[in-house]
């Protein structure tokens, strides 16, 4: 089993009306010569939680970090005009907030970051502040 030590929220960067789902994020991954997807949970729109990568698999979500961290990606982060923004729905808040609940017991001395916090500034993404609202 890995050792996990950080939790890492990510948004797909796509415009908040657009549904995308794990298997869309897998198409585009594999796109980039990525094996498969590098996310291990999705949410959708309307807050399904699908599983991309098996936790036991090392992610491909954050540079220099996938080896001791789970990736969560939530379907949008950004408006019409491809403009960061937080799109997530409310049952995309719920799933997030359920999801992580779940994982912190599993992994209780995981820390919560946004992957803005671990990227230098170099990204908006998830388009909203994880220490703040989790």
């Amino acid at each position: 089993m890995r050792r996990i030590d950080k939790i890492i929220i990510h948004c797909s960067a796509t415009n908040e009306s657009q549904d995308f789902c794990a298997r869309d994020i897998d198409r585009w991954h594999k796109a980039r010569g990525w094996s498969e997807i590098g996310y291990h949970f999705v949410i959708k729109l309307d807050g399904t939680l699908e599983v991309g990568r098996r936790i036991e698999k090392v992610g491909a979500h954050c540079f220099g970090y996938n080896k001791r961290s789970i990736g969560i990606c939530y379907i949008g982060g950004c408006d019409e005009n491809g403009k960061p923004k937080d799109t997530r729905t409310e049952k995309q808040k719920r799933a997030l907030r359920s999801i992580v609940g779940i994982l912190k017991q599993d992994y209780p001395k995981a820390t919560l970051h946004g992957h803005n916090e671990l990227c230098n500034g170099k990204k908006a993404c998830p388009s909203f502040n994880v220490k703040t609202e989790l």
